[in-house]
């Protein structure tokens, strides 16, 4: 058991300015995160028919945000800037990854995992990883003890034309199943999470729980099949909400409660694939514009839901910009380590935010699809520097320069539906220029290269290429 020395408790002390803190060790942390779940597709978040009822208790015992964003509007990339607290833009990680292909993680890079390992943590990524397939870029060589999942979607082997491999589970480097029958993941790994838990419940541990559901293809349980009113994805996002209440249930049964922060949230928006003609998915970004694989809000924002007995308000909701990059940042701190300070970290430690004793410590936040920047916010204000829409059949359209950047005010108009670039010719030019220098500024670790022609089977040969440029 690892204890903090009296320095850290004082710091911990001074960060927690609302509840006091009690911990006789370091924190546990535990994210939950679910795979293409939409911003309006949970019951506190307002939707009408799903019932999430443990998770909306978990946001009646803890604090929801309302402007909580993933760094990135696709898979890999938010995996990415969730375990190192950057920009994917800065691991080179920009796009999805696909089986067979010879890209990954960094080296050079510092995971979520490594950092708190270092701290004394037991680590564990139980689900979809999707950082890369070879084993150089898997859990167990990036801080991670234990993996109990898949290397990628569970979409990468349904399409006939595309010679890609079996959908494997793994228990670390061990194929265990192969085909994994995907129907009865979330079920397997939140016993798998719970057995974790059980396993470490005397020393400090980090469990990062990724869903694989709701992505496409859903697939629910037998037990989960027609039980919602909206159909399969309803299906599917009820077993996560299942598994969410037996993941809490089991940390108040071993006495763990209060040393735990535990965090559910998503990778990005909805996919909105069968928009318009009734195939699945039928996610939701509620009122939000876009969804997957765009830089609208509802690619972008997604749920956030942080539960810590006794250290953290209950029934909290807070407005403030947040990020899932913050998650590195916040995490080391409580756990009382340092950040890195060899490399940028762009996540910030947002404990005031969610204690009540601060606001937002983002002065600004950039949304990037691949390796372009399409957007910039500072305070309301969000100005589109490119813009990528869905078609009516719920399929991405190719990206668009704006040859006017369009500008939003999300306070009053959170859906992104009225343009005021025309009545602030000021703010337009100070938002885009402040958009430029921020990606002057950046050198990649890695460029990745764009797939070829054989994407499809997973081999790329084009050479590598630098990063778009921001227009002016």
């Amino acid at each position: 058991m690892k204890f903090l020395s009296a320095i850290q408790i004082l710091i911990s002390l001074a960060l927690f300015a609302g509840p006091a803190i009690s911990q006789a060790r370091s924190p546990n942390f535990i994210v939950i995160l679910a795979d293409d779940l939409g911003y309006g597709d949970l019951g506190v978040y307002g939707h009408p028919t799903i019932q999430t009822p443990r998770i909306d208790r978990m946001a009646a015992e803890g604090v929801r945000l309302t402007e909580f964003y993933s760094a990135a509007p696709a898979c890999t990339p938010a995996r990415a800037a969730l375990l190192t607290g950057r920009y994917p833009i800065r691991s080179g990680l920009v796009r999805v990854l696909v089986p067979k292909e010879k890209w990954g993680i960094p080296a050079s890079e510092i995971t979520l995992a490594e950092a708190l390992r270092e701290q004394g943590y037991a680590t564990a990524c139980i689900g979809k990883w999707h950082l890369g397939g070879r084993r150089p870029f898997r859990p167990l060589r990036n801080g991670f003890d234990y993996f109990y999942g898949l290397l990628h979607s569970n979409d990468m082997s349904f399409l006939p034309a595309v010679k890609w491999p079996r959908i494997d589970l793994l228990r670390n480097d061990k194929v265990i199943e192969s085909p994994a029958k995907v129907n009865t993941l979330t079920r397997r790994y939140t016993e798998e999470a719970i057995r974790y838990i059980e396993r470490h419940r005397s020393q400090p541990f980090f469990l990062y729980l990724a869903h694989t559901m709701p992505h496409e293809p859903v697939r629910p349980s037998d037990e989960f099949r027609g039980k919602s009113a909206h159909g399969p994805y309803g299906d599917v996002v009820e077993e996560i909400d299942w598994s969410t209440g037996e993941i809490l249930g089991a940390l108040r049964r071993l006495g763990l409660d209060e040393d735990t922060l535990v965090v559910f949230t998503s990778d990005n928006g909805p996919s909105l694939v069968g928009a318009g003609n009734g195939k699945q998915p039928n996610g939701s970004a509620g009122a939000l514009r876009g969804g997957k694989a765009t830089t609208w809000e509802g690619g972008m924002r997604v749920p956030l839901i942080a539960r810590w007995p006794g250290q953290i308000p209950s029934g909290t909701v807070r407005d403030g910009v947040a990020t899932m990059m913050d998650l590195f940042t916040t995490f080391l701190t409580l756990a009382g380590g340092r950040i890195p300070s060899d490399r940028e970290i762009d996540g910030k430690d947002i404990t005031p935010l969610l204690n009540g004793s601060g606001q937002s410590p983002h002065q600004a936040l950039y949304y990037y699809f691949r390796s372009r920047l399409f957007a910039v916010r500072e305070k309301q204000w969000k100005l589109h520097l490119f813009k990528r829409d869905i078609s009516p059949k719920g399929k991405p359209q190719s990206p668009v320069r704006l040859r006017k950047p369009e500008l939003y005010d999300l306070a009053s108009d959170p859906s992104e539906t009225q343009d005021l670039a025309g009545q602030h010719p000021e703010l337009v030019a100070r938002l885009a220029e402040r958009a430029q220098a921020f990606h002057a500024g950046i050198d990649p670790v890695m460029k990745l290269p764009r797939p070829s022609r054989s994407f499809l089977s997973g081999v790329f040969t084009q050479a590598p290429k630098s990063p778009d440029k921001v227009p002016k």
